[in-house]
């Protein structure tokens, strides 16, 4: 089961243009596209006639047309066209999603639409803040259920092994973590001192030799990331680094977007405190955010394999932050399935 009374990305904003766009999301599937004024929208993707996907047929003005039999309903869902039917029946009838649009993204309203809300989107204060670069973001397919995504974004330890060649180092190796709970997610965050610059942060950093870094991974409900970087030379940590001359600030909003049980779509993007106009960083950034991603996706598929075929025999102290978030993410699924069952 998900938690459905909120936002999930269903699309970045440059995929939806005036075509029917196909996707499934916490196993439904929806059609989505862009009115003529270039407003999305989302719609049950299955005819009510012979479900035949709507994604199958055609997109006229700023309606859909089955493929099949010519059924055609508007943007609110309703049929508006019948060929051959004196009247339309009351049953020609599709859901209708909340849309927004922010951030570059397409977001999906999958739970009640009277609850929905632009407000619970995320706000992201450096968004667009004068000094700060942003990276265009990217997005991928992984054949992993989305807690699996959500338990590796709340365990920095793991960069030290997956992540060699990008964001981790031995030197963070046996480094303690520190758990917070609040209302709306986990953090797992901790300080390393004099260690190693990784070696996707050392081409970007503005100092020589070691440095404190901070690693705080933030987990929202039910699948939000956002992942904070500081880098300021050894010596240099605390609470006053981010203040620091020659700090080095990356901040990582990951999406998750359950597909279904054993797949999920992972969209991004990073902001940064430097070269805000730089397009040649925000396209290293790109390029190789997405290869350090992919390396989390070989793990997190073979995660799933191994999980299907016997279930984990242990937990590590590491694992803390991820059974606290699980735990919490399903009393607010099972209170949410309680109050509509009511």
């Amino acid at each position: 089961m998900f938690l459905r009374n909120t936002w999930y990305v269903g699309a970045l904003s440059s995929e939806l243009g005036q075509a029917l766009h196909a996707v499934k999301m916490l196993n439904e599937n929806i059609v989505m596209y862009r009115k003529q004024d270039g407003t999305p929208v989302a719609l049950e993707d299955s005819c009510p006639h012979r479900r035949l996907p709507l994604s199958k047929g055609r997109l006229i003005n700023d309606e859909v047309e089955c493929g099949y039999h010519g059924l055609t309903f508007d943007c609110s869902g309703q049929c508006v066209k019948a060929p051959g039917v004196a009247q339309i029946p009351r049953a020609a009838v599709v859901r209708q999603y909340p849309c927004a649009e922010r951030y570059g993204m397409v977001w999906v309203w999958m739970g009640d639409a009277a609850l929905a809300d632009e407000s619970k989107i995320i706000d992201i204060p450096e968004w667009g803040r004068e000094g700060w670069g942003v990276n265009s973001g990217d997005a991928m397919t992984i054949d992993c259920n989305y807690l699996y995504v959500t338990d590796n974004l709340l365990d920095p330890s793991h960069v030290s092994w997956v992540h060699q060649t990008s964001f981790g180092s031995a030197s963070m190796i046996g480094k303690p973590l520190k758990v917070d709970m609040a209302e709306n997610g986990v953090t797992v965050s901790r300080w390393l001192e004099d260690v190693d610059v990784a070696p996707f942060y050392k081409k970007f950093v503005k100092f020589d030799g070691n440095c404190d870094r901070k690693q705080q991974y933030e987990v929202r409900f039910p699948s939000l990331a956002v992942i904070k970087a500081i880098f300021v030379p050894a010596g240099s940590g605390g609470e006053e680094a981010v203040n620091h001359p020659d700090v080095f600030l990356m901040d990582s909003y990951n999406f998750l977007t359950p597909v279904d049980d054993k797949h999920t779509r992972y969209f991004w993007f990073q902001l940064r405190n430097f070269s805000p106009d730089d397009e040649e960083v925000s396209r290293e950034f790109n390029e190789d955010v997405r290869f350090a991603f992919s390396e989390d996706k070989a793990i997190l598929e073979l995660v799933q394999v191994g999980m299907d075929a016997r279930p984990a025999a242990l937990d590590l102290p590491i694992d803390s932050g991820p059974m606290r978030f699980r735990r919490r993410l399903q009393q607010l699924i099972d209170a949410e399935q309680a109050e509509v069952g009511a």
